[in-house]
């Protein structure tokens, strides 16, 4: 396995900063490092502890590197208890050495299991085993929108009904002082706009060809992914300087201070809202892409690594039930802007949680994010293409699927 210099640096200090584990120890690894998911996290924290054991966390930012996987750090020698990823591919790696737990038993007994939707439990089950505890319920491609800007340019979002519909509108919104959309260019914000845009305007067997547990090269031939590439330019042509650097959640707040019309993210963008004191209805609202075909939908699922000690392996299984609990859910959900994966925590859902779970009743609508369904080395082939798309304002659509299949052709060899 080849890291970079920056990489193998970040798991040395790891390894170094991460103190002898106890019995009471469970160490932790994730990636969010917003306000709002700190915040989401100590709700699970705070439980854990209760329960008697000493949380331990082992973070590195969505930006450091990219996301380094729990079998990089295994092999750093910086082992955590459990971790934050959902990527098939490496819990086919961890399953093949017998290095993960399989929650089967536990969540069939606790009744757990039943109340889990279908979709939450096709994402925690990989090749026949529940192998993930599930964390959230996210929409990846949802716009939230400020009313007040929308009401100043005199327009209304929820009238759209196609995404020219919502260009059409955009010379209001700059004629009433204000940017149009909010944007971050990082390289993962690219290439989450890229998938959401392949839900949104492909037939499912193109979204499912492309991020499937392989890929159809067909699907590259299909029209929809040039319509994908010219939207996609269309955004870039509307980010400022400041995109590429801009994270998230700042994109959010943007929104929400009245700069920016709307931002189209995941539906973590909730959480900054109800951390602002904003409310749905009042100050803000939430739509699916207008005239989209469908919707990409997130599962953030815990992975728990077999302990060598029974000891270990109690401290895993106790945190796997801390994730599902039901009070726990609901209150982690109301601060992360999740949906909750629970079936009986739905009952006190706001409007946007309530959208996200009507989708997962329409037939064909509700896809899985490629995170959950492709191999990690083809979504980061894709994330490159795109944003050496958006990067390159001279590259044509043409160019970038031709770059797609020269990556696929590669995987294919290697593979």
């Amino acid at each position: 396995m080849v890291w970079t210099r920056r990489l193998a640096h970040h798991l040395l200090a790891l390894t170094l900063a991460i103190p002898a584990a106890s019995a009471a120890d469970i160490v932790v690894y994730h990636n969010w490092d917003s306000p709002t998911e700190l915040a989401a996290l100590n709700v699970l924290r705070e439980s854990v502890e209760a329960s008697g054991l000493n949380w331990v966390p082992l973070a590195i930012p969505h930006d450091a590197d990219g996301d380094i996987t729990v079998l990089e750090l295994i092999e750093a020698g910086a082992t955590p208890n459990v971790f934050l990823q959902s990527q098939p591919d490496i819990y086919r790696a961890l399953e093949a050495g017998g290095k993960v737990l399989h929650l089967d038993e536990q969540f069939t007994a606790s009744g757990v299991l039943e109340q889990l939707p279908a979709v939450v439990r096709e994402a925690i089950t990989i090749d026949g085993a529940i192998v993930k505890t599930p964390a959230t319920i996210h929409a990846d491609a949802m716009i939230y929108y400020s009313r007040a800007v929308a009401e100043a340019a005199g327009i209304d979002p929820e009238g759209w009904t196609s995404l020219e519909d919502m260009w059409a509108d955009f010379g209001a919104v700059r004629a009433a002082g204000f940017q149009p959309i909010a944007l971050g260019a990082q390289r993962w914000q690219v290439g989450y706009l890229t998938h959401a845009l392949v839900a949104s305007l492909g037939a499912p067997e193109v979204y499912a060809g492309l991020y499937g547990q392989t890929v159809e090269p067909a699907v590259l031939d299909d029209d929809s992914m040039i319509d994908v590439f010219v939207w996609l330019r269309r955004f870039q042509q509307l980010s400022d300087a400041q995109a590429l650097s801009r994270d998230w959640n700042v994109a959010t707040n943007m929104v929400i201070n009245g700069q920016a019309l709307l931002q189209l993210q995941g539906d973590w963008m909730k959480g900054e809202w109800h951390a602002a004191g904003r409310n749905e209805g009042v100050d803000f609202g939430c739509r699916f892409v207008p005239g989209a075909a469908h919707l990409p939908v997130t599962i953030d699922s815990w992975g728990v690594l077999a302990g060598s000690t029974p000891e270990e392996e109690a401290a895993g299984r106790a945190f796997a039930d801390a994730t599902v609990d039901l009070a726990i859910q609901t209150r982690f959900a109301a601060v992360k802007g999740s949906t909750p994966v629970r079936l009986d925590a739905h009952t006190a859902i706001d409007r946007c949680s309530q959208k996200v779970l009507a989708a997962l009743d329409r037939p064909d609508f509700a896809l899985p994010t490629p995170h959950l369904t492709a191999s990690q080395a083809w979504v980061t082939a894709v994330w490159d293409v795109a944003n050496h798309y958006w990067n390159d304002p001279a590259m044509t659509p043409a160019a970038a699927i031709m770059e797609l299949k020269a990556e696929q052709a590669g995987l294919r060899t290697t593979g």
